[in-house]
């Protein structure tokens, strides 16, 4: 019984040292003290494990013992299995920060660091911004008018962007920009989301492009000349990156650039001659000005010794001699202006490279530092913009329509969509909000770049189908009425673009993440680079270390054991210790997969992926906590944190089990299942309850609604109409309408009404002939009918109106 007891003692002493992270000395003292005991008292056979245990701590543990013999010999291991780091990789790896998906990775998060990004909300220049341009622009848009009449926004609406400044948000006062905050960019897009058009025409110009690259890097001629173009739309800008043959893989791009000199003006000038070939292209066939990537050379040495001198990006009028441009992509369901760029013997001076001379070869590192905080804004925005009027149009719909002579929105069937929704448009919301904050405080986040621009516009996707299922034939009949449709079949390109999500899912979430985001691994492989033993032995064992805690934490807290004190209330808290539980695990599956597949890590995408998929579940959850934490709580807002919480982590959960399912080392897999889920999968998918609530709330006029509507353009003052303030305006009498229904229904079941009373109309028009329902009644209830039926309308048309090519039609019935 002793020897149980002496054994239960040391594994509890040498769990609680790991879970610490305490050294070897605390550990030798817990194996010391009960190999002692043992031998003393108990079994010696024990005392005998222990003290071996503790003389193997010892020669790992103690510096001074290992670095006799243990680390010489790990370092030549390690400089030979550890995966090579190429220039463009480290590039990648290099660029941005790390924050809170640092602390996500150390396997103990600490919440305090999350919470000092403190929110500040936006300016009063900013909010004025939002209420009023914002409004006007959104309401000169019209789906069905921008997408299948005009191909393009209206020139009103044109003249109103470059007027206000739009394509200046970024660019500072100083240049005659509008200097916005990254929290206002983001809230400025996502209230244009009512059109993706528009969306995308604000949003690329303020993202990866010409202003921001001559912001970071350009000589002070080419930012006093261009940013104030740039800002009041003198300037229309273009970036051309992609091309035929390099897609995703952009390093690989073909375009090449030779230095060279020709005469202008009868004078020599020294610059380069351009050919390429791109595609793509956002902004081209109206830019004036183009940015370009390509790949330079100096075969005659006019700069120097290196004939190949790298990735260089330049800015390149659009009148140019040799460029080809003006054509236009056709974009699935959007008609948001993009085409194709092409060059032949375009010649360049090299003033036009941004930067000047000094950024040769720099263009890799430009375009990864700029993406890193444009792929937090711009696609994550419009998703979340569009999440927000997506809620609102079928909450309201669900709310108005009527079978079976009650609102959709009380079907199951219905709710069950709705509350989904919502709840990825409330994530979705939480996500970019809180990134934006974080950028604002300073941050520049790769990662969680990567990880928003993926899973947002993943969510875009459920939403919108969500949406049209709950629409209905309403939302597949397009035309004028119909705001749904056409940004539905426009989703894919928000899926593709800045990085494909399929590529960014696979490859950089977890590839960019396992070494930007890390404790160690970059400490490591910079002293394998570097030949540094001391500074190896100092990472390698700090990493060790961060293993046997992340095990030892991941087991306990898998138990309920050591649940770690946080600074939430009783909704967020319980999720928060989940967080740190699944991020536990998360660190040691990372190690464990890194160790076990070494190189091969980045060929096997699926389990790259799924371990990508814990972080991504895991930040937005978080996101979600410091969101509830810091924001004016409303009614039912909490059903929408549990239930986003519980959806999250719950991925998260699952993505654990399916690479425990594949991992090749099956050994492996089945101790790392014991040590990270010892109960098995612990959180439980959303309750239906949950979905009842949300469903509800979101489909009358609630304060939850108005919330979750924040930033879309509600107000009827627009050009063109405003479905969702229709909506919202019915929600308001929501109630009487409800009471008279139930009156009207209930009378004409009994046989107090006419057979023949079929349409509501006819009912009211009854119930208030037999004095059922007052005139007053009557009269609001056959207005409002009006108002239903026009919002349950879908348009028709000419026979042909669809035919490009009129001598194609064909006359079935001509005669």
């Amino acid at each position: 019984m002793l020897t149980l007891i002496l054994l239960i003692v040391a594994a509890v002493g040498l769990l609680a040292v790991m879970r610490r992270e305490a050294g070897a000395l605390p550990a030798l003292a817990v194996l010391a003290l009960t190999c002692l005991a043992s031998l003393f008292f108990a079994s010696t056979l024990l005392g005998i494990l222990l003290l071996a245990g503790a003389l193997a701590v010892a020669a790992a543990g103690l510096p001074a013992l290992r670095g006799k013999w243990l680390t010489p010999r790990l370092f030549a291991m390690f400089k030979k299995v550890s995966p090579k780091v190429s220039d463009t990789e480290r590039t990648a790896l290099e660029a941005g920060s790390v924050a809170w998906d640092g602390e996500l990775f150390t396997g103990k998060p600490d919440w305090q660091a999350l919470l000092a990004f403190k929110d500040e909300g936006i300016s009063d220049e900013e909010r004025a911004f939002l209420d009023n341009q914002c409004a006007v622009a959104a309401g000169m848009c019209n789906a069905w008018d921008i997408a299948k009449e005009r191909a393009d926004l209206p020139q009103a609406l044109w003249d109103h962007l470059k007027q206000e400044r739009y394509f200046g948000m970024i660019i500072p006062k100083e240049y005659g920009g509008l200097g916005f905050s990254a929290k206002a960019q983001s809230l400025v897009l996502q209230k244009l989301s009512i059109s993706e058009t528009l969306m995308v025409t604000v949003g690329v110009p303020n993202s990866l492009g010409p202003g921001e690259l001559l912001l970071k890097y350009g000589t002070d001629q080419q930012k006093n000349h261009y940013l104030p173009r740039l800002a009041d739309g003198r300037e229309i800008p273009c970036f051309g990156l992609t091309g035929p043959r390099a897609g995703s893989d952009a390093t690989s791009l073909p375009d090449t650039g030779v230095v060279c000199k020709q005469v202008i003006d009868g004078k020599e000038v020294l610059g380069v001659r351009l050919n390429f070939e791109k595609r793509w292209i956002t902004m081209a066939p109206i830019a004036t000005v183009v940015g370009l990537a390509f790949r330079l050379f100096d075969p005659e040495h006019l700069l120097g010794d290196e004939e190949d001198r790298g990735i260089t990006l330049a800015l390149i009028p659009r009148d140019t001699a040799g460029m080809e441009i003006g054509r236009r992509h056709h974009p699935i369901g959007s008609p948001f202006l993009n085409g194709p760029i092409k060059g032949k013997d375009v010649f360049a001076p090299l003033d036009t490279i941004i930067g000047g001379t000094e950024m040769i070869g720099q263009g890799w590192r430009m375009l990864v530092e700029c993406l890193s905080i444009g792929r937090c804004i711009t696609l994550p925005s419009g998703a979340t913009g569009t999440a927000r009027y997506a809620i609102g149009w079928s909450g309201g719909f669900a709310r108005i329509r009527r079978q079976f002579n009650v609102p959709v929105a009380e079907m199951e069937g219905i709710q069950e969509p709705l509350a989904r929704m919502t709840a990825l448009g409330y994530i979705a919301q939480a996500a970019v909000y809180q990134t934006a904050n974080t950028i604002d405080r300073g941050e520049k986040p790769a990662v969680p770049s990567a990880i928003l621009k993926s899973q947002l516009t993943e969510f875009q996707r459920v939403i919108l189908s969500d949406a049209m299922d709950i629409h209905g034939g309403k939302a597949v009949t397009l035309g004028p009425r119909n705001y749904l449709g056409i940004g539905y079949s426009a989703n894919p390109v928000a899926i593709t673009v800045e990085g494909a999500n399929i590529m960014t899912r696979n490859l950089m979430i977890f590839g960019q993440g396992a070494i930007r985001c890390h404790p160690y691994v970059l400490d490591e492989l910079a002293a394998k680079d570097a030949d540094d033993i001391k500074a190896f032995d100092k990472a390698f064992f700090g990493h060790a270390g961060l293993i046997f805690g992340n095990a030892a934490r991941a087991f306990t807290l898998g138990l309920g054991i050591g649940k770690s004190a946080v600074p939430f209330d009783a909704v967020a808290a319980p999720y928060a210790q989940e967080i740190g539980r699944l991020s536990a695990g998360f660190g040691l599956c990372a190690d464990a997969a890194m160790a076990s597949l070494g190189s091969t890590l980045k060929q096997r995408e699926m389990l790259s992926a799924r371990l990508g998929d814990v972080l991504s579940n895991l930040y937005l959850a978080s996101m979600v906590i410091k969101q509830w934490h810091e924001g004016d709580k409303v009614e039912d807002e909490a059903a929408l944190v549990h239930y986003s919480c519980q959806f999250l982590l719950g991925r998260a959960e699952q993505a654990l089990d399916e690479l425990f399912d594949n991992l090749p080392n099956r050994a492996l897999a089945r101790v790392l299942r014991i040590v990270v889920m010892p109960r098995g999968k612990r959180v439980k998918r959303p309750h239906d309850d949950l979905a009842r609530t949300i469903a509800q709330a979101v489909s009358r006029n609630t304060a939850l609604r108005d919330k979750l509507l924040r930033e879309t353009w509600e107000a009827d003052d627009g050009s063109q109409p405003n479905f969702l303030a229709h909506y919202n305006a019915l929600l308001a009498t929501q109630e009487r309408a409800e009471s008279l229904y139930r009156k009207v229904n209930k009378a004409y079941a009994k046989g107090e009404l006419p057979a023949d009373a079929l349409h509501p109309e006819q009912r009211v028009l009854e119930a208030a002939k037999a004095g059922l329902i007052s005139e007053e009644d009557a009269t609001f209830m056959r207005e409002r009918e009006a108002q239903v039926l026009e919002l349950l309308t879908v348009d028709d048309f000419e026979y042909d109106a669809f035919v490009t090519d009129k001598s194609k039609v064909l006359r079935h019935h001509a005669a």
